[in-house]
This record gives structure tokens, sequence and C-alpha cells, in this order.
């Protein structure tokens, strides 16, 4: 993949930031959108950009998905080869409290994406979906051969919603869409409002940290490095109708229009409390325990089945977490200077 320009949509967050990085590493042209909302620290996001304005291949657009003659003009002023959108309001517990985010950003958004897309004939569309669709499913690794149709958040909801958006036009206008469910991606750079960031600051401050379900929560912890190279290798992976998809018996994950879900996640579930002694034993300090119980919109595990991932890219996402958990924190130390 190289001299191809493509559009990366939330490209001040922590995905987007990296893919744009590995993509300018590469040699290709890099349009980065992003709306910088202040969700969480905007200071984070513009250190983010200000590390990919360096390439002279990077241009940055500050606006909003929801913007439909923003994003028209963009479309028009420029011929992308591939749109990877990764912006999105993310956040299973935040689409309780702002469910109209969701909408705007996730469903409003991404049709102007669609409709760009089907206009300048874009060759591919890779787009950020999540493990969250799995909602109340408890059959697991979570497939995406299986139906998932009951989300138990807004933001699952928004996500499963991207999903059929995609293949409506995949199936209509022949628009090839790769949807990425991901599964708790972490690493340096990551997001404040996600555990590891969490716990790492509340430890170093000697403050308690909120361990949700008494730590008996299990997730498919996935390092950024991996999330990375599951999105290259996808983006150069244009999909094709599955021959033998049927209608009497529908595989969620393919279908007869160009159109493909692919999960993206280590297939190793880490209980919640073994990630904990995992950081403290980074920082090699002990944490301070608030034990609580699950919170609302939250699934007790999440844990991938690759087996598609593996066959369609040869690859697996495979790094352990006390080598990504280390690499987090001398991040966090080095970029907050403890």
């Amino acid at each position: 993949m190289q001299n191809m320009k493509i559009l990366v949509t939330g490209a001040a967050g922590f995905i987007g930031f990296h893919l744009s990085q590995k993509l300018l590493a590469k040699g290709n042209k890099i349009i980065g959108l992003d709306n910088l909302n202040d969700y969480y620290d905007v200071s984070l996001k513009k250190a983010r950009l200000e590390l990919l304005k360096k390439d002279n291949n990077f241009s940055f657009y500050q606006l909003d998905l929801a913007d439909q003659e923003g994003i028209e003009k963009l479309f028009q002023e420029h011929q992308f080869d591939i749109v990877v959108n990764l912006a999105a309001q993310a956040g299973v517990r935040y689409s309780l409290k702002n469910p109209h985010a969701y909408i705007n950003s996730n469903i409003v958004g991404f049709t102007n994406i669609l409709e760009g897309c089907r206009h300048s004939k874009v060759k591919h569309l890779v787009f950020a979906s999540s493990s969250s669709v799995y909602g109340a499913n408890t059959k697991i690794p979570f497939s995406v051969h299986d139906n998932v149709d009951h989300p138990i958040s807004l933001y699952a909801a928004s996500k499963k919603s991207n999903e059929l958006m995609a293949h409506t036009y995949s199936h209509l206008y022949n628009l090839p869409t790769t949807g990425l469910r991901f599964f708790t991606v972490y690493g340096p750079w990551g997001r404040p409002d996600m555990a590891l960031f969490l716990f790492t600051k509340a430890i170093l401050s000697g403050e308690p940290i909120n361990v949700f379900n008494h730590g008996k929560m299990r997730r498919d912890f996935t390092y950024i490095d991996d999330i990375i190279e599951g999105v290259i290798r996808v983006m150069d992976k244009v999909p094709e109708p599955n021959p033998n998809w049927s209608g009497e018996n529908p595989d969620p994950g393919t279908s007869k229009a160009p159109y493909k879900i692919y999960n993206i996640g280590n297939n190793n579930p880490v209980e919640l409390l073994h990630f904990i002694e995992v950081i403290e034993s980074c920082l090699g300090i002990k944490a301070k325990k608030n034990m609580l119980p699950m919170q609302p919109g939250d699934v007790p595990i999440n844990y991938a089945n690759v087996d598609d991932l593996i066959q369609d890219v040869d690859f697996k996402p495979n790094t352990p977490i006390e080598l990504g958990v280390q690499s987090f924190i001398d991040w966090y130390k080095n970029y907050y200077q403890i």
C-alpha cells in the first residue's frame, strides 16, 4: 500500500493517529479529518496532530462528519483512493448520558461519508465498527458469522447501524465496504477515558481505581500495533461478493454485495483483575481498589474469533499484555514527564 491518496477520519484520535503515521511511513498521501471535540483532553489530540504535520504528505481539515456541505466539498476537492472512517463518538458509558452525540456523529456523519464515497467512486471504504455490537450474545468467542441484533448500549446500536448502512451502499452502488470490529484497543497515545489510562493515572497519583463487576470482567485487550497491522492488511483486500451467500441462510459477516466484516482482537480474553496486576507490576505500585458492580451497557466478556482475519489476510494479533502495558506506561511517563 503506497502512493495512494487516503482519507483518514478521526486522524487526531488514538487509532487514527497511529494509522496515519504508518500509512505516511509507507509513502501515502494522507488527508486527516477531525472535529477535535472535547470528549477528552483536546491537548492530547493536538499533540498527536503536531507529530503528523511534520510529514509534508499529511494535510489536516478540522471538520465535523455531520457537516454535510463540508464533507461534500472535501470529497469534491480530493479524489480519494481509499477512505478509512475512524471518526465516531466513542464510549459505551457516555452514550447513556449524551445519546444525541452518537446519532449526529455515528449515523448522520457516516451517511455523509457513504455519500461522499458513492459520488466520488472511492475504491474501498474501511470503517470502524466495535466489539460492542455483540451485545447480549453469550456464545464465545464472538464470530462475525453470528447474528448481532441485540445491542445493549446506544453506542453499540450506532455501530451496528453503520454496518447495515454500509451493506446497503455496497448492494445499491457496488461500493466495496469493510467493517472492522475492534476489541478493547490499548497502547501509547491511548484514550484517557479507557481503563489503562485511568488506572495508570490514578495509581501514580495514589488515588483509588474503580473496578467494575468486582474485576470479574474479561476483555480481549488488543495492542494498537496489532490493530493497525490488521487495518492496513484489510485496506489492501477489497471485498468481493461471496458466491455462496444465500438468503435462505444469510451469513451476517459476508454478502452477495462487495461487503465484509472482520473482528480484530487478541483472541485471548484477560480478566480485569489480572490486567490490573500487570499494571501494578509495570509501575511497581499497588493499586487501591473500589470494587463496584457492573455498569449499565457493559458486557461481562468480549472475546474475538479471528479466523476470517487469519484466512483472508494472514494475520493474527498476538502482542502479550505485559509488553503492551509496559510500552503504554513508558509513553505515559515520558509524555507527562513523570
